[in-house]
């Protein structure tokens, strides 16, 4: 399954497993956190409400990106201006996409495992 989520102004379409780098998010590493904004959702072809999809999702780390230099200038008036920019993610590990109602993957299969242990 995957889905289409909208965070710090830009779309990422994930699926479980993805790795992707957003903009900085509150949260320390190890930490578990829901993208809300979900655009798009589906299976294979079809198309799914994207309303009831909730995308959970672990920080890996916060860190910067790339150096990018911005250098101004204007011609014949003298004029230069050297400044330099790195943009702070979070890289991120979608951990799970389903509905928001059903259960989790690792939750189930814990009780499934108890289920059996006691029979």
């Amino acid at each position: 399954m995957f889905a289409v989520v909208r965070t710090g102004g830009k779309q990422y379409r994930v699926a479980a497993g993805d790795k992707i780098a957003v903009e900085k998010l509150s949260g320390e590493a190890g930490e578990t956190i829901t993208l809300g904004d979900v655009l798009l959702a589906g299976e294979g072809g079809e198309l799914k409400d994207a309303g009831k999809v909730k995308v959970s999702a672990e920080i890996i780390a916060q860190a910067k990106s790339e150096k990018v230099t911005v250098f101004k200038k204007r011609r014949r008036h003298n004029y230069r201006r050297k400044n330099g920019h790195r943009q702070q993610l979070t890289l991120l590990r979608i951990m799970a996409v389903g509905d928001s109602k059903a259960a989790p993957k690792k939750a189930a299969a814990k009780k499934e495992t108890a289920e059996t242990a006691e029979a």
